[in-house]
């Protein structure tokens, strides 16, 4: 069930590999990346012990307007949660661990093409992780 995540092809992609080194690092496994169902994406889905972590990669070049982390709106939030679900399902082998929705953000102070390949990590940017950036409320769970 392991998926690798290819070479880096555009700003998304990098921004995948470098959060994955990130959590790798931190001692998680990558259980799948880019994880699809009908409601939606997941970018990471990394395990440690009994702990499940849902990530939701994001990365921006010149961030005047936002940062990466403030883009990720309630609707993306409830997509994620649902194609959350709809993993547990499908691997009830999960079911019973703790599970939480992470946020790895990229943001770069120039601008570049995003589609090119090249190494974004020589371009300066913050990096910030967010532990339990959103979770399932009452309001979702109703649904």
């Amino acid at each position: 069930m392991l998926e690798t995540i290819s070479s880096p092809l555009n700003l998304g992609q990098w921004a995948e590999q470098q959060a994955l080194k990130l959590l790798q690092a931190q001692g998680f496994t990558l259980i799948v990346a880019n994880y699809h169902c009908r409601y939606g994406e997941i970018d990471l889905i990394v395990q440690k012990d009994q702990e499940l972590i849902f990530v939701e990669v994001k990365a921006r070049s010149v961030t005047q307007y936002a940062q990466s982390c403030e883009t990720i709106s309630s609707s993306k939030q409830k997509k994620i949660m649902k194609s959350a679900l709809c993993f547990l399902n499908a691997q009830p082998q999960f079911q019973e661990f703790y599970c939480r929705f992470d946020v790895i953000c990229f943001d770069f102070f120039q601008q570049f093409a995003k589609k090119i390949q090249q190494d974004f990590s020589k371009c300066p940017y913050d990096q910030q992780w967010i532990e339990n950036a959103f979770t399932f409320d009452q309001e979702f769970i109703n649904l």
